[in-house]
């Protein structure tokens, strides 16, 4: 198996996933803020991109929704500090 650039952004982005659900396991960060959100869609974002390269639709799925998923929050961050 080779290790290529786009593989890279998949793990950074899956770092990104798991590392900001650890932030809210230890209460450094709140599920509310703007950072949550964009640090999940991020991650999502980036795993999104590994999988145009080497595609697997069950995790396209996942990512595709957690990314909407984020950039609901993202909005209603937005929309609620109007």
């Amino acid at each position: 198996m080779q290790y290529t650039f786009y593989d890279f952004l998949g793990s950074i982005g899956t770092l990104l996933i798991i590392g900001t659900y650890l932030l809210l396991q230890f209460g450094k960060l709140k599920s509310e803020t703007l950072a949550y959100s964009l640090l999940n869609a991020s991650g999502a974002g980036l795993i999104l991109i590994s999988l145009l390269h080497s595609f697997n639709l069950s995790a396209f799925i996942v990512e595709f929704f957690w990314m909407l998923i984020s950039l609901f929050g993202i909005g209603k961050y937005f929309f609620k500090n109007e």
